[in-house]
C-alpha cells in the first residue's frame, strides 16, 4: 500500500504557478510579479507567495521563462583591461563580489568577460549579439573604446562603474567623486606644508586618470608644470617606473599624489631605491584605500572610494534599466584616510 502511494506521488506533476497561486490565495499575475522580483506587490502578498512556494516545492523553470520573457537571468561584467590586471588590482574583486551577491538576490548570475584586446572585444560583442546576457556592467572602460559601439548595436542595457569619458550622457554610471577625492588629497599635502608636489596619474582616457588629474591641478593652479605630472597605467610596476621618471624630471619634489594605491606601492619602492625617506623627504598620498594601503611600508595615506557602494548602485541602475525605468547616474563622495606616508 505504501509503495503504491509512493509511486503515485512520484507520478504527480511538478507544482505549477497555478498551484502556488491557489496555495497563497493570490492571483497568478501576483505570483509572477513576486517570482520576477517586481516591487509593485504588497508585503503580505509577497510573504504568502514565498510561503506557498516553499510548501508546494515549486521551482522556477528557467528555460521556459527565458523563452517566454526573452530574459537569460544573467548579466555580463566586461573588464576592459588585460587579464593580469584582474588578479593584480584588488578593486576588481570588490566590484565582482558585490555585483555577484546583489544580482543573486534577484536570482541572476554574473558572467565575467575580459575585453583587454581586439580578440576579447570581439568575443564580448558576439556574446551580446547572441542574446546571452540581459545586461552589461562595464568596468574600466576607456574613452573611444570600439566595444562601446558594439554594445550599442546589440541593444543590451549597460551601466558603467565609473563614467565613460565622452559617453556620460549615453551610458549611465555609478562612480566615486574622482575629482573631489583628488582635491582632498592634494589639499591635505598642501596643508602639511609641502611646496613641490608632483603627481602620477592613471591613463587619461579613463575617469580615474582624467578627473583625478583635474582635481590635482585645480588645487595647485598655476604652480603645476608639465614636468611635475607623469602618466601611469594603474599597475605597481607602472607606478615604480613613473616615480623614477618623476624624480628625474622634478628632483626637488617633496610630495606626490598617486592616482591609485597599487601605483603608490610602486612609487614607494622607487623612492626607497633612490634613498628618499617617506614621509620625511617625500610625502605620498594614494587613491582607493584598497587592502594594499595597509600592506605598504609606510602605510599609505589615501583617498577612500566607496567601491562596494559603487558596485551596488551600478547593479541597481542596471536592474532598473531592465525593468524599462528611467535612471540617473550616481556620484558618491570620497574620504581622506590619513596614515603614515603623508
Amino acid at each position: 500500500m505504501e509503495l503504491t502511494q509512493g509511486l503515485k506521488n512520484l507520478a504527480r506533476k511538478r507544482p505549477t504557478i497555478n498551484d502556488v497561486a491557489a496555495a497563497s490565495g493570490v492571483s497568478r499575475g501576483t505570483v509572477s510579479r513576486v517570482l520576477n522580483g517586481r516591487t509593485n506587490v504588497s508585503l503580505a502578498a509577497e510573504l504568502a507567495v514565498r510561503r506557498a512556494v516553499a510548501e508546494t516545492g515549486f521551482v522556477v523553470n528557467r528555460a521556459a521563462r527565458s523563452l517566454k520573457t526573452s530574459r537569460t537571468g544573467s548579466v555580463v561584467m566586461v573588464l576592459s583591461e588585460p587579464q593580469e590586471r584582474l588578479f593584480e588590482d584588488p578593486n576588481f574583486s570588490v566590484l565582482m563580489r558585490v555585483a555577484t551577491n546583489q544580482l543573486a538576490e534577484h536570482d541572476m548570475s554574473l558572467v565575467l568577460m575580459i575585453a583587454g584586446d581586439d580578440g576579447g572585444r570581439d568575443r564580448v560583442a558576439r556574446y551580446l549579439r547572441g542574446g546571452h546576457a540581459d545586461g552589461a556592467l562595464l568596468i574600466s572602460t576607456h574613452a573611444d573604446d570600439p566595444l562601446l559601439e558594439a554594445i550599442e548595436r546589440s541593444h543590451v542595457p549597460s551601466v558603467a562603474c565609473g563614467a565613460v569619458l565622452g559617453q556620460e550622457r549615453v551610458v549611465p554610471y555609478a562612480a566615486a567623486d574622482d575629482r573631489g577625492g583628488a582635491r582632498q588629497a592634494t589639499t591635505y599635502l598642501v596643508e602639511q606644508g609641502r611646496k613641490k608636489i608632483g603627481m602620477i596619474t592613471g591613463p587619461v582616457d579613463t575617469p580615474g586618470g582624467s578627473l583625478r588629474m583635474e582635481g590635482f591641478t585645480s588645487v595647485l593652479g598655476r604652480r603645476v608644470h608639465k614636468r611635475m605630472v607623469v602618466h601611469g597605467d594603474y599597475t605597481q610596476a607602472g607606478g615604480e617606473k613613473a616615480m623614477r621618471e618623476l624624480l628625474q624630471q622634478f628632483p626637488a619634489l617633496d610630495a606626490v599624489f598617486v592616482a591609485s594605491d597599487l601605483m603608490a606601492a610602486g612609487a614607494l619602492q622607487a623612492l626607497h631605491a633612490a634613498g628618499r625617506s617617506v614621509p620625511g623627504d617625500v610625502a605620498v598620498a594614494g587613491f582607493d584605500d584598497s587592502a594594499i594601503a595597509t600592506a605598504t611600508n609606510p602605510r599609505l595615506t589615501t583617498i577612500r572610494q566607496p567601491l562596494a557602494e559603487v558596485a551596488g548602485e551600478a547593479v541597481r541602475l542596471l536592474l532598473a534599466l531592465l525593468d524599462e525605468q528611467a535612471v540617473e547616474s550616481v556620484v558618491l563622495p570620497t574620504e581622506l584616510i590619513v596614515r603614515d606616508s603623508a
